[in-house]
């Protein structure tokens, strides 16, 4: 693999966020390894389509022989990983009263030890070679605390806290470490939430002062930024807010809809 041509590994790329950056970096050159819970063979249909190469393996990357596993396939085929995207994730909507220690912890572990595990694993090949950018896609909801989501809340709050600690630790070794904060992104997750009847689109729209909800490709596009060292080489350490506004609106909703 020649130094020119570029290796990004993104986990959840069966679908939403993950499926779009994976789709877009292949457009842009990179060579892609993409892993999920699922097969994501429409994933690596479209990529191939339009001429990418891509490898796909289905796994549970909270488990550490897993993630070794599909190391080892990556390396075995491309020889290292410039750009490693933590982009799996799951979400869980009831009171914190009624949230199980078992639903707590398997969502702890998806959206937190598992980037822990792929960061680990493919920042070592990156501080060998003293050169690499690792995106965690974590949520506004790691930035502000949104109700009856104490695990996902807990979980995006860690992952912003574990993106600026490798950000100190491995930023002298040349490894960048950045998170991405969506907003409210219209994906297969919304879907499967707004399901339980706990919100509406109107909630959300409402919600934001861009009046609209995020796409794939708006946050496909902010990951992408931060994993080329050409555009972003001195950021590291940093959270990208990616939320129309969401965060930055103290206003009340009367006012918000009047500048509409």
């Amino acid at each position: 693999m020649s130094a020119d041509q570029r290796i990004a590994v993104i986990t959840g790329g069966a679908q939403g966020i993950g499926r779009r950056t994976a789709e877009l970096l292949a457009e842009r050159g990179y060579k892609l390894a993409i892993i999920d819970l699922r097969e994501p063979l429409p994933a690596v249909k479209a990529i191939e389509a339009a001429g990418g190469e891509v490898i796909a393996c289905a796994g549970d990357i909270t488990r550490e022989d897993v993630v070794s596993d599909f190391a080892r396939q990556v390396f075995a085929r491309f020889g290292r990983a410039d750009v490693l995207v933590n982009n799996a994730g799951i979400s869980l909507i009831a009171p914190a009263e009624e949230t199980s220690f078992v639903d707590y912890r398997r969502v702890i572990e998806v959206n937190l030890i598992a980037p822990f595990l792929m960061a680990r694993t493919f920042g070592a090949k990156m501080l060998e070679a003293r050169r690499g950018s690792i995106i965690n896609v974590a949520s506004v909801a790691g930035l502000v605390a949104v109700s009856d989501r104490a695990a996902y809340n807990t979980s995006k709050h860690g992952l912003i806290g574990l993106t600026r600690t490798l950000a100190a630790e491995w930023g002298g070794r040349g490894v960048r470490v950045n998170a991405v904060c969506p907003g409210w992104v219209k994906t297969e997750m919304d879907v499967a939430d707004q399901a339980g009847g706990s919100y509406t689109d109107a909630d959300i729209t409402g919600r934001i002062p861009m009046a609209r909800f995020a796409t794939s490709d708006d946050i496909a596009r902010a990951i992408s930024f931060l994993a080329d060292d050409r555009e972003s080489p001195f950021i590291n350490g940093h959270t990208l807010v990616v939320d129309g506004g969401w965060t930055a609106d103290g206003s009340w909703e009367s006012v918000r809809l009047r500048k509409r």
